[in-house]
């Protein structure tokens, strides 16, 4: 790389922002050490960055223009609303866009329920406080916190990927319009300076990942060859696979979101030639599919999964599994050969990744759920590490191209020391 060329200048402004951010985590680390000591009950409300970070500011919510007219509408009707803080500097023409996450409502009576929150409806929705990989304090997210970075609240319980109508027990009309929410939102965005994007990076956090890897190359697709498009998925990897009592509980969830939402026109064509719709629903199909390039982030041990997909409620499980399932701490050996068992599915489904270029992972032995939103996950002293490196060095090593290779997989649960109990359950 020659001196003075344009990639050598943004890996030493790289270099130089990863310096200053490790500086200040080392100035903080010990007096944040020392509070948590004096205050034990506080663990966990311990705000990040606390001794150098900026104030974060609260981004208002903007609703969808027109949303009625394009029937771009959450569950109840209403017009779906996103969040924008403007990007300066360096990052003026960079643009980072994330989609919510959420669960899904795979019936009709889960979907009217929804319509009584912030995930159905845009009159429960609030301004918000950006976090993690939306920060724009520089030490804490040193590669993105001067991007556009545009949050897309989540409302249609289908991974912004439904496109159809039902009728709720009232006889009023449940709207399952995530795929025109998806496109509006994006489609408003790009009139605002998405189009004109250097830089983009699509993400998203658990549906919202999902959704993310739905639309990674049609979103790539809409962008020039020269810009720089790229995806993250956190804490959507989601598993195929059999719970406690040996059915596959949540093969029954996406097979009803798939059915009820028309989740079809989204999927792989290739993927749907082969098998069922809501086979190709689930990731380890969706990303054999995806050319663009992708970092996958999640927990081998993913506390949703492992709550809401392994020890589903449903089955009332007796109370070692129920400590089990809210606290990896508590699972005996037994109970961690099975957990065990979901690792390696996982990462058996995540083989294909390898061979694929310009992609990156980080799979991690904690036991957390989205950890590019939270403070304490994406870059801070209590932040999990995989080859030294906290998960923004990493996202921001692929990011740049400053890395050949970031493809980092964990060992076996409880092998990682920095697995803190700060991190987001």
């Amino acid at each position: 790389m020659a001196p003075g060329t344009a990639q050598a200048e943004q890996l030493l402004l790289h270099t130089a922002q990863r310096r200053r951010a490790r500086d200040c985590r080392h100035a903080w680390g010990l007096s944040a050490a020392v509070l948590l000591l004096l205050l034990p009950s506080a663990a966990g409300l311990l705000p990040p960055m606390m001794f150098c970070a900026t104030q974060p500011e609260t981004v208002p919510l903007t609703l969808l223009s027109g949303a009625q007219e394009k029937g771009a509408v959450c569950l109840d009707g209403t017009p779906p609303g996103y969040h924008l803080q403007r990007g300066s500097g360096t990052g003026a023409n960079n643009w980072l866009i994330h989609l919510e996450g959420g669960g899904w409502c795979s019936t009709v009576k889960d979907c009217s329920s929804r319509r009584n929150s912030e995930l159905g409806s845009s009159n429960f929705m609030k301004p918000i406080l950006y976090a993690g990989i939306l920060s724009s304090d520089q030490p804490l997210n040193p590669d993105f916190y001067n991007w556009n970075r545009v949050y897309v609240r989540y409302c249609d319980g289908g991974s912004f990927s439904g496109d159809a109508e039902g009728q709720a027990p009232d006889g009023s009309t449940l709207y399952f319009r995530g795929l025109r929410i998806y496109e509006a939102v994006i489609a408003e965005v790009m009139e605002k300076g998405l189009a004109n994007a250097t830089k983009v990076l699509l993400t998203g956090c658990s549906a919202g990942a999902l959704a993310t890897m739905l639309h990674c190359d049609d979103f790539s697709a809409k962008f020039a060859q020269e810009v720089s498009v790229k995806c993250l998925a956190d804490a959507g990897f989601f598993l195929d696979v059999k719970d406690i009592s040996g059915e596959r509980t949540f093969w029954s969830v996406f097979d009803g979101v798939v059915q009820l939402q028309n989740i079809r026109n989204v999927l792989p064509k290739d993927c749907l030639a082969k098998k069922e719709p809501k086979e190709c629903f689930f990731p380890a199909e969706l990303i054999k599919s995806i050319h663009s390039p992708m970092f996958i982030l999640n927990s081998a041990y993913d506390s949703f999964q492992v709550r809401y997909v392994l020890i589903p409620d449903s089955l009332a499980p007796d109370n070692s599994w129920l400590c089990c399932k809210h606290n990896i701490r508590n699972c005996n050996s037994t109970q961690m050969e099975f957990l065990n068992g979901f690792r390696n599915a996982m990462v058996d489904a995540l083989k294909v990744v390898e061979d694929k270029e310009g992609w990156g992972l980080f799979i991690d032995s904690c036991f957390t759920h989205c950890q590019t939103v939270s403070d304490i996950s994406w870059n801070s002293p209590f932040s999990p590490r995989l080859g030294d490196k906290t998960i923004a060095e990493a996202v921001g090593d692929w990011q740049c191209g400053c890395s050949e290779r970031v493809k980092e997989i964990d060992c076996e649960y409880p092998c990682n020391p920095t697995c803190s109990r700060q991190l987001p359950p």
